[in-house]
């Protein structure tokens, strides 16, 4: 029999089929006239055949049974019906099991333990404090809790003992592997150099802790060009130390940015709709949250977590979508406005590329122009900052 077929004997119900009597033959000829179908026809004897029906034509045999002077008994039930009755005569035992599992399903997806490791006792005990506000703890379940990648940004940006903390979801555990800031114990011995510049500038300031200066104020210099040197005293008796100062430059940036006249942006109004569900083999369950947003604009937001039993993971996901409703808005500038907001980006994205420490003492539009709907701007900027690098002296040189 095919396996599609033997799938619909099983939803119906069969039942096995004992035949006694000289004409057993005859009775299942009868039955197949009358489309009683039969399947895995065996001799059992000279006057005994065992065969299969469905249950559902067991009740038309009644009449064949006369016709063909045969005893025919039903052995056994089979298939889905079958197994539904007996599960109902013994509903306790059913029951108990299907407990069991669903408890164990529930248990599988909770919180049961925090592990960390390579973190001092003092940093253990912020971490694990700072987790538990994040909502990680015991009994917690797991797919009400951030994503381990969210999880993992969240703690190393809050903690500040530590440089490094990886996270990891294990099963019902959750396990933190922490790296501590180093300080270093002592200043760290320099060797003999001097200091040149890393790229050209007019020089603004010098200020020289060890070895000769080799520039004053207002000197141009190229990239390369000595700054302070490690030879100090006179000559013929020149000793040899590591240049150390700060020379400061100014130095010449140009950006070029491009700001739209028109431009479309959205916001969020804070109302939103929340829907949970079980997904599996392509096949969505909506669990929870049935009712349908009427946003005219929104924003969708999804998080989807696997679901466990035990240690193994399930083939079913939990998902979360979140739509948040939206305002969405047509901004219109003049060429005044946009000018200015070009300036703010343009020195945004300088602030990106120079030190920290530098600063901008000068700012001056080069070229404007409207073109296509869009302000091109080209602006010059004047930088102040630190135009030191290191040189090692190679004795001998």
């Amino acid at each position: 029999m095919k396996t599609k077929a033997m799938w619909k004997q099983l939803v119906r119900g069969y039942v096995r089929v004992q035949i006694d009597g000289v004409y057993g033959e005859r009775f299942l000829n009868r039955c197949i006239q009358k489309n009683v179908a039969i399947w895995s026809i065996k001799r059992m004897g000279a006057e005994r055949i065992v065969c299969f029906m469905d249950m559902q034509d067991a009740k038309k045999i009644r009449p064949l049974v006369k016709q063909t002077e045969c005893k025919v008994t039903f052995v056994e039930r089979l298939g889905y019906p079958a197994f539904v009755k007996k599960a109902m005569n013994r509903v306790g035992f059913v029951g108990g099991i299907g407990l069991a599992i669903v408890l164990m399903f529930i248990l599988s997806n909770i919180v049961w333990s925090i592990e960390i490791k390579g973190a001092s006792p003092k940093v253990e005990h912020e971490l694990r404090q700072l987790v538990e506000e994040l909502g990680v703890k015991r009994g917690a379940f797991q797919f009400t809790l951030p994503s381990v990648e969210d999880l993992q940004r969240e703690v190393t940006e809050q903690l500040s003992g530590a440089t490094w903390i990886g996270v990891r979801q294990n099963g019902t555990t959750y396990q933190f592997e922490v790296v501590e800031q180093q300080l270093p114990e002592e200043a760290e011995r320099i060797s003999p150099r001097h200091l040149v510049a890393k790229k050209k500038a007019i020089v603004h300031s010098v200020f020289v802790e060890h070895g000769q200066p080799k520039v004053k104020v207002n000197d141009y210099v190229e990239k390369g060009d000595m700054l302070v040197s490690g030879f100090i005293g006179k000559e013929g008796k020149e000793q040899i130390v590591p240049a150390v100062g700060v020379v400061l430059g100014e130095i010449w940036y140009t950006s070029d940015v491009t700001i739209p006249l028109e431009s479309q942006f959205s916001t969020l109004t804070g109302e939103s709709v929340t829907t949970h569900q079980l997904s599996a083999f392509g096949v969505n369950l909506p669990i929870w949250g049935f009712k349908k947003h009427e946003f005219k604009e929104f924003e969708t937001f999804q998080e989807q977590k696997e679901l466990y039993f035990w240690k193994w993971t399930l083939p079913i996901q939990y998902t979360r979508t979140k739509v948040y409703e939206a305002n969405r808005f047509e901004q219109k500038l003049t060429k005044d406005e946009a000018v200015e907001r070009g300036k703010k980006l343009a020195k945004q994205e300088l602030y990106e590329k120079i030190d920290k420490d530098a600063t901008i003492e000068g700012e001056k539009v080069l070229h404007e122009r409207v073109e296509n709907g869009k302000v091109k701007l080209r602006i010059h900027y004047q930088v102040i900052e630190d135009i030191t690098s290191e040189m090692p002296i190679i004795q001998g040189d």
